[in-house]
């Protein structure tokens, strides 16, 4: 099958890569561009785990072709944090124990992204309903909730700084 050319820009990296026009964009993440925080959980948009950002909205890469991304932007869960200083989404996570097994967590964390760059004081209603798409068998929800909540907080507080 003959190649493509595209030009994405990944985690703010702009990239030209060749890719074959059925490519999975979770394929191009994980097996072309090393970047494996993005999970392949279900490839029916059941579960979330590989929820990235595409232009700022979460979509799942399982059912997204990587030459749709062509002249746009993805963000992973690799983009998240700046040099040492963990994106308080993930700083979240650690402090309210919001993760166990860790396999829907890059997913999770991308979804709170989104929702938190839309609306940033969320209601635990707008984050029930913003994570709705994720699936976790572990924890319960609860524990990501309070994350997502506290996440929202700390951007509060820094925005005030």
């Amino acid at each position: 099958m003959e190649k493509r050319q595209i030009k994405v820009t990944v985690n703010g990296e702009p990239r030209l890569v060749d890719v074959e026009p059925r490519l999975l964009l979770v394929h191009l993440l994980r097996e072309g561009l090393g970047l494996t925080g993005t999970h392949i959980g279900c490839d029916t948009t059941s579960c979330g785990a590989c929820t990235v950002l595409f232009d700022g909205q979460p979509v799942k890469s399982c059912t997204m072709l990587a030459v749709q991304t062509d002249g746009h932007e993805v963000t992973t869960v690799e983009g998240l944090a700046k040099a040492s200083e963990l994106d308080p989404v993930q700083e979240g996570f650690k402090e309210e124990h919001a993760l166990q097994c860790g396999f829907c967590t890059s997913g999770m964390m991308m979804s709170a992204k989104a929702l938190l760059m839309e609306k940033p004081n969320p209601t635990e209603e707008d984050v029930r309903w913003a994570l709705s798409g994720n699936l976790c068998r572990c924890t319960g929800y609860q524990n990501i909730v309070k994350a997502v909540l506290w996440a929202a907080k700390k951007m509060q507080s820094e925005a005030a700084v």
